[in-house]
């Protein structure tokens, strides 16, 4: 009998230890790793990918900055379209304050009157307003004075100005330019100016001053190319070094103008805060402006 339960308990016992077995957990292999514990790096917020479009129009003096920008930020936010209409500054104005673009895009300061209907303006770039004559020139150097006075014809010939014996065409964009607007501000022409032809776009004032040796005009620094001469202004030339530097007197903004109270889109936002900042500086000097924010 002794023997029969010393048998029975010692059965309970295994059936016990069987049981308690089964309901502990298995051991882990510390080499595996599983899926759902794994760490995940929190995604950078500046760098959050977003989607939409971004419509934006004006100065056609810009139109070398908002290539470098549209390419550059198509790289950075792939799903953003940047869109962009040159229609010239006076227009890229009214359409910001009308609602029907998103970003307005001037090639000089604004006024007062447009700041007190809502305009705000958004400096991305500084850039030079060269004043342009043909190769065939022999002039080389004007001063601010000389060059007021043959855009408001007191100087009406190149013989005056140490040139050959030829009457100037006096060339300049049409009224809704901001580089026209910029130019007759500095050098102190406002409605004084007596045109021989006026243009719409920069790279008309360009063709025209390069296909007539007697013509002068004035277009963006970026825009100048080998077809035209950029002359010195009170000794000093034309270029990013002496737009930064402040040397070179006739200079004006690039401005980005957006509403007072209009909020922008999440894609309209990130384009113009990374056109601000010092990240868009690399593009700007491609373009052959000066950062004001690099």
């Amino acid at each position: 009998m002794k023997l029969n339960k010393i048998l029975a308990l010692g059965a309970s016992l295994a059936l016990s230890a069987a049981l308690l077995a089964s309901c502990a957990p298995a051991a882990s292999d510390p080499t595996d790793t599983p899926s759902n514990t794994q760490t995940q790096q929190p995604a950078d917020p500046t760098e959050a990918p977003i989607s939409g479009t971004v419509n934006t129009d004006g100065s056609t003096s810009m139109a070398d900055v908002m290539a470098a920008f549209q390419e550059s930020f198509e790289v950075i936010q792939p799903d953003v379209t940047v869109n962009y209409s040159g229609t010239g500054s006076g227009s890229g104005i009214t359409n910001v304050l009308n609602g029907t673009v998103d970003i307005g895009l001037a090639s000089r300061a604004l006024t007062d009157e447009e700041k007190a209907e809502g305009a705000v303006e958004n400096i991305v770039a500084l850039d030079g307003v060269a004043v342009v004559i043909n190769p065939a020139n022999t002039v080389t150097s004007l001063t601010v004075e000389q060059i007021a006075q043959i855009y408001n014809g007191t100087i009406t010939n190149w013989s005056e100005l140490g040139g050959a014996d030829a009457p100037i065409a006096v060339i300049g964009r049409d009224a809704a330019s901001g580089t026209r607007g910029a130019f007759e501000e500095i050098v102190g022409v406002e409605d004084q100016c007596v045109y021989t032809n006026e243009y719409e776009s920069t790279g008309e004032v360009i063709g025209s001053v390069a296909g007539n040796p007697n013509a002068i005009g004035y277009a963006s620094l970026s825009a100048v190319d080998d077809t035209v001469t950029a002359v010195q202004v009170n000794g000093v030339a034309p270029s990013e070094a002496t737009v930064a530097d402040g040397t070179y007197e006739i200079q004006r903004p690039f401005v980005m103008v957006t509403k007072e109270g209009t909020e922008l889109s999440e894609a309209a936002q990130a384009f113009l805060d990374w056109a601000m900042s010092a990240d868009a500086a690399d593009e700007i000097e491609a373009a052959c402006c000066v950062s004001p924010n690099a």
